[in-house]
């Protein structure tokens, strides 16, 4: 990275008056500081880094150590690479006379220790995002830039005082915001964090304790808010950054995620996990929506997932008959009560298959305990009890191994086990559930499938645990023979040592093959989700498995459940085990059209009378337009012949196919993103009741700028 060797201020024609030196002067000069600086610390991060990659590896604490640190150091050097200059945000100027603070997406300081960039996490920058009018917090004036292309195309000054206007300000009526406002959308979403409101900084910086609910509209920014909370408590909550805990962001489909997959990193944040809820379970990939309504809302009941339990806990009961064990030194036995002695030995909370040794070893211990150790090889025993045919067949009948997913078939293939363990369902429900040995997994399914593979865990685990435990063994006993060899040979020193100290020692646990972890197993210590409204109970419950502080931020609308949202965020969250829960709302709209708003609002208002539907601040000037579906590709020319950039939308035509700039999605789909212009096909046709009002509604305020309707 070189230093800055030329303007940073690239202002259009039009622009001319904003490019006087006495506005842009001291800018100019603190530009050119931030990127010296940058050059600098890249090129020192890079010969660290080097240096430790070069050092020999280590082991135990000081292996964690140094993979820390090139960690560290690694994603330090990627958001400095990301950046120029263009890592501030703005500066602000407060009215003690202490200087101009430049905001930035990191903190950077200069060689001589002068503070270049504050970064936009810190207390100290909470007024360039907070401050009003009304409430200017002590800041004179506020400048906010925007880049394009790495230097500065415009940008905007809001005075708070009288004092704010003796210090050089480019005053017009236009806010950074809105003007951003007007940009054109793109197939990822926009790097917004220069115009972050007031309303939306504090819910940003909000404490974790207990569950935050962001609630609004269209265009309110509930996503925006999502992911720059996400930055923000990893950055400044000791309970939730990486190491501590981590975070995992759930947003409501792969195209969402998409779009949104460059806002964590440009933010300084790459410890974030994201995911969809489809993702959280093995067999969502192929998943299938569930095609019986019944069916699904019996699933998403989360006492279906209750379930779960006493279906495994079939799988614990100790044999009520007992049992003699011959072998070649004495005749053993093992009483009804010596079965449920062992069977109540797993550690609570232990899943059950990997208790499963537990409970073996407690067996073998009870058998051991009937021998007198000094007539009977007890490792002998212990072997031939190991391969004892009637013993290790009783034993696997009653706590055998169960994979997750034939135990949850098992429940929708025989009634009677169903029965068994909901017996609340009614013979009517019981029978709604079966389905065909073999029958592909449905989405409902997925919160059972969850919930049966943390109670069961993993079936392999007690296999790969014996695996373990053999290949240390014989690393053990050939480092013995080292050392035993070397002592052979005479060394005096060797001598000295104790031979299994040394032995173990020796042996290299790197021989050991490495599991991968589950990323998304969790515990995190918080939890974002984006487009919470609508979630199941179920569906909850994976996430709350995962989160055992409760620490969550809930962000969505009422007005965009497909399938109804009578209750309030308060009763709904208690009622799925969130008792704690503030409410914030959002009620101004930033993004849509005062014109697209004017037409949606009447659509959800039918349906759902007190919906939050938010005030737009801006027109487009564009009225939406009306035409019949025969017309749609040559208003889709029209609009990409006149727009060199941007991006439209096809909503509710499945026979039309994406291009570069023109996406075709279903309403559901649709959630999350935005676009300058949709082209919505026969939303008449998108059905009746709530479901069919919230898809038209959905789909309609995803324009930013057009909205064409089209009917047969």
């Amino acid at each position: 990275m070189k230093p800055l060797e030329t303007s940073a201020f690239r202002l259009p024609d039009r622009l001319k008056s904003k490019a006087q030196p006495d506005l842009i002067a001291a800018d100019e000069a603190h530009f050119a500081a931030i990127s010296a600086s940058l050059a600098q610390s890249t090129a020192e991060l890079e010969i660290r880094l080097d240096e430790i990659r070069r050092h020999p590896g280590s082991r135990g604490q000081a292996a964690l150590d140094r993979d820390l640190e090139v960690h560290r150091l690694s994603a330090r050097l990627r958001a400095l690479r990301r950046f120029s200059i263009d890592a501030c945000l703005g500066r602000m100027v407060p009215t003690d006379g202490s200087g101009t603070v430049y905001i930035g997406r990191f903190g950077l300081t200069a060689p001589d220790g002068r503070r270049l960039l504050v970064d936009w996490r810190t207390p100290a920058a909470e007024p360039f995002f907070a401050a009003t009018h009304a409430r200017p917090m002590g800041l004179a004036s506020r400048r906010r830039y925007r880049w394009t292309g790495g230097g500065v195309s415009d940008y905007w000054d809001e005075v708070f005082t009288l004092e704010g206007l003796e210090n050089g300000a480019a005053l017009d009526d236009q806010s950074a915001f809105i003007a951003s406002l007007g940009a054109s959308r793109s197939p990822r979403m926009r790097d917004v964090l220069g115009t972050i409101q007031a309303d939306q900084d504090a819910i940003i910086r909000a404490g974790a304790r207990g569950a935050l609910v962001v609630d609004g509209g269209p265009g309110t920014g509930k996503t925006v808010v999502a992911l720059h909370r996400a930055a923000y408590l990893a950055y400044a909550d000791p309970h939730v950054g990486e190491g501590r805990g981590g975070m995992l962001f759930v947003g409501p489909s792969p195209a969402y995620l998409s779009y949104v997959e460059d806002v964590l990193p440009s933010l300084g944040e790459e410890s974030v996990q994201t995911c969809t809820l489809r993702q959280l379970v093995a067999e969502g990939r192929t998943a299938v929506t569930e095609p019986d309504p019944l069916a699904a809302r019996l699933k998403a009941d989360r006492r279906l997932v209750d379930a779960i339990e006493p279906a495994v806990r079939l799988y614990e009961e100790p044999p009520t008959a007992g049992l003699v064990v011959e072998t070649p030194w004495a005749e053993l036995h093992l009483r009804p009560d010596d079965w449920a002695e062992a069977f109540a030995s797993a550690e609570p909370g232990t899943p059950h298959n990997e208790a499963r040794d537990q409970v073996w070893e407690t067996v073998l211990g009870i058998l051991l305990d009937q021998v007198d150790g000094e007539d009977v090889p007890l490792h002998q025993l212990r072997r031939a009890l190991a391969r004892h045919e009637e013993l290790t067949r009783v034993f696997g009948r009653a706590w055998p191994l169960v994979e997750a997913s034939v135990l949850v078939a098992d429940l929708w293939t025989v009634p009677a086990y169903l029965r068994r363990c909901a017996p609340w369902l009614t013979p009517a429900e019981v029978e709604t559930l079966q389905r065909p040995a073999g029958s592909a997994w449905t989405t409902a399914d997925l919160p059972l499938l969850d919930a049966a593979r943390r109670r069961l865990g993993d079936p392999a685990a007690s296999r790969r645990r014996r695996e373990r435990e053999a290949t240390l063994a014989a690393e053990r006993e050939y480092m013995g023979q080292v050392v035993e060899r070397l002592k052979e040979a005479g060394d005096e020193m060797l001598q000295w040592l104790d031979g299994d100290d040394l032995r173990n020692s020796l042996v290299d646990e790197a021989v050991l093959p490495a599991v991968d972890p589950d990323l998304l197993a969790g515990p995190f210590a918080h939890i974002i989700v984006d487009e919470a409204q609508e979630l199941t109970d179920a569906e909850w419950r994976m996430l709350l498995a995962r989160c055992p502080s409760r620490s969550f931020t809930v962000v969505g609308d009422r007005a965009q459940a497909r399938h109804g949202f009578a209750e309030s965020w308060q009763e709904r969250l208690a009622r799925v085990g969130l008792a704690e829960a503030a409410l914030a709302t959002l009620t101004v709209n930033y993004r849509t059209p005062s014109e697209v708003m004017t037409e949606a609002e009447p659509v959800i208002r039918a349906a759902i009378p007190d919906a939050n539907v938010p005030t737009s601040i801006r027109s487009s000037g564009i009225p939406v337009r009306h035409a019949a579906v025969s017309e749609r590709d040559a208003i889709l020319e029209d609009w990409l012949s006149a727009h060199a950039e941007g991006t439209a939308c096809v909503i509710g035509d499945p026979g039309f196919a994406s291009g570069e700039r023109v996406r075709s999605l279903t309403p559901e789909l649709s959630k999350g993103l935005e676009f300058d212009l949709v082209v919505l096909i026969e939303p008449s046709g998108f059905g009746d009741g709530i479901e069919g009002a919230v898809d038209r509604y959905v789909a309609m305020t995803r324009a930013t700028r057009e909205l064409a309707v089209l009917e047969r």
